[in-house]
């Protein structure tokens, strides 16, 4: 049993270590691996048809299933091209004088105040005009230059990351167990069967948790859409597929969600009077509202608790260990990881609790 405890403790050390030395190559590969469970199904259905009395090639069937997703995407970032268009038109149909009296009147009032006190000089006009200076001073010191180099460099880095990730997946789906395999044939052979439960287990519950983000996505989706379209938002279904998507980010997707919903309502919206705009803000948070209702007490339960089989506290901690590790790519993908890991630890347990080859 002493050589066992240490032979794993080994293969975790190195995993871990390795892990963190080429962490660039272990992400792609663990969203490699994510994305390649996700289109399996779909890729085995597509390689399952017939054409001309043969079946469809493997490799063909990937390219499908790839094009699918693709297409998918496409047709969800069309929704946002006009949203995007109508804050083009908005920006440069400003009228930067009508703003400068918008705030000048807030701006004179809090001056006239402090004069009052006696807490500024008896200047009217000065704190408005710090105010412009200041505007104008921030405005000179934007290093567009370095604005642009970032742009241009978090492209790069995304279209590296897009190409490795496709690349990767490709060839496991292509494979189709054969990593698996591989491994599980260098296991001895006492652990056979124990290594394939373990396997097997692991990917159930990874399906079952990948499943459960599809139906927690399309879910916040609907409920989202359909209540800001009843109550008469503009872009009702993009606002809904951001919120969907940004909800993959635990505790902080809510919250972005919410916010884009109405920062895309206020600048889209048609306002007669300051309590008008108040009653739409309501309406838009009682919404969301309502979606973090669904998704806290139906949705999270369906998905973290039972998919994954772990406590809510156990998946709290977990989360921000992966966002201190990756950030927010750390926090999507911490729970398919630490599923891996827990799982094959209570795995081994429970052999060595049920099993004498361990005692051996």
């Amino acid at each position: 049993m002493q050589k066992l405890v240490i032979w794993l403790l080994a293969i975790i050390l190195t995993i871990l270590t390795l892990g963190w030395y080429f962490s660039n190559i272990a992400f792609y590969f663990i969203i490699s691996l994510v994305i390649a469970a996700a289109l399996r199904p779909l890729t085995n259905r597509i390689n399952s048809v017939h054409l001309l009395g043969q079946h469809l090639p493997r490799w063909l069937a990937i390219i499908c299933s790839f094009a699918t997703i693709g297409l998918v995407l496409f047709l969800i970032s069309l929704l946002f091209v006009p949203l995007v268009a109508v804050q083009i038109e908005t920006i440069q149909n400003i009228d930067v004088q009508f703003l400068y009296e918008q705030i000048q009147e807030p701006i004179d009032k809090v001056e006239a105040f402090l004069i009052k006190l006696n807490l500024m000089a008896d200047n009217p006009g000065f704190l408005f005009q710090q105010f412009k200076n200041t505007m104008f001073s921030s405005l000179r010191e934007v290093n567009f230059q370095g604005f642009l180099n970032g742009i241009i460099n978090t492209t790069s880095s995304l279209l590296i990351t897009l190409m490795a990730v496709v690349f990767i997946s490709f060839f496991l789906l292509l494979e189709n167990g054969l990593l698996r395999r591989n491994i599980i044939n260098q296991v001895p052979n006492k652990y056979f069967e124990l290594s394939v439960a373990t396997f097997h287990k692991v990917e159930r519950l990874l399906s079952n948790y990948l499943l459960g983000l599809l139906i927690q996505m399309t879910s916040i989706f609907t409920v989202a859409s359909v209540g800001l379209s009843l109550a008469n938002v503009k872009y009702a279904l993009t606002i809904g597929i951001f919120a969907a998507v940004a909800n993959l980010i635990p505790y902080a997707g809510p919250l972005l969600g919410a916010t884009f919903g109405v920062l895309v309502g206020l600048s889209t919206g048609d306002f007669v009077g300051t309590s008008e705009m108040t009653f739409f803000i309501i309406k838009i948070l009682s919404v969301f509202l309502v979606v973090q209702l669904t998704d806290n007490i139906i949705l999270q339960p369906l998905i973290f608790s039972k998919s994954v089989k772990a406590h809510p506290l156990e998946i709290f901690v977990i989360i921000f260990a992966g966002a201190k590790v990756g950030g927010i790519m750390g926090m999507i993908f911490a729970i398919p990881v630490y599923t891996i890991f827990r799982v094959s630890f209570q795995e081994f347990y429970k052999g060595y609790k049920q099993y004498r080859i361990f005692r051996n």
